[in-house]
């Protein structure tokens, strides 16, 4: 038998941009329930006036109803940003989750220039 190979899919939540403030900065509810296994979030923070700091939230629909913080795997939360060039990535099982996960950060004097994405392995047929 043959081992396949099958290849992350990366979804972005926050493009490569500057961001003046929280609200500005937090992401739209995106579906996990096609994915298995464990899911990367990526935080990759380049020049910041302040700082950020970063967080993920789950919840069992899209309208955020009953969320609740991510408990990454033995990494801990993101840690508070307040120099140039940071990267940060945490793991989290996919059964962890409620099916749908959102970035919400909190942005201390902004802006930030952020890019944020999860990627995963997809189930068969998704």
């Amino acid at each position: 038998m043959a081992n396949e190979l099958q290849a992350a899919s990366a979804i972005i939540l926050i493009n490569p941009a500057s961001y003046a403030n929280t609200a500005a900065a937090s992401s739209g509810w995106i579906f996990t329930g096609d994915f298995g296994g464990d899911l990367v979030c990526t935080q990759q923070v380049g020049a910041v006036t302040g700082s950020i700091t970063g967080s993920f939230d789950t919840a069992q629909s899209s309208t955020g109803a009953s969320a609740a913080s991510v408990n990454f795997f033995n990494e801990g939360a993101f840690t508070a940003v307040s120099s140039a060039n940071n990267l940060q990535v945490r793991t989290v099982s996919c059964n962890a989750l409620g099916g749908w996960i959102r970035y919400r950060p909190t942005i201390a004097t902004g802006p930030a220039l952020l890019a944020v994405t999860i990627s995963g392995i997809k189930r068969a047929g998704n």
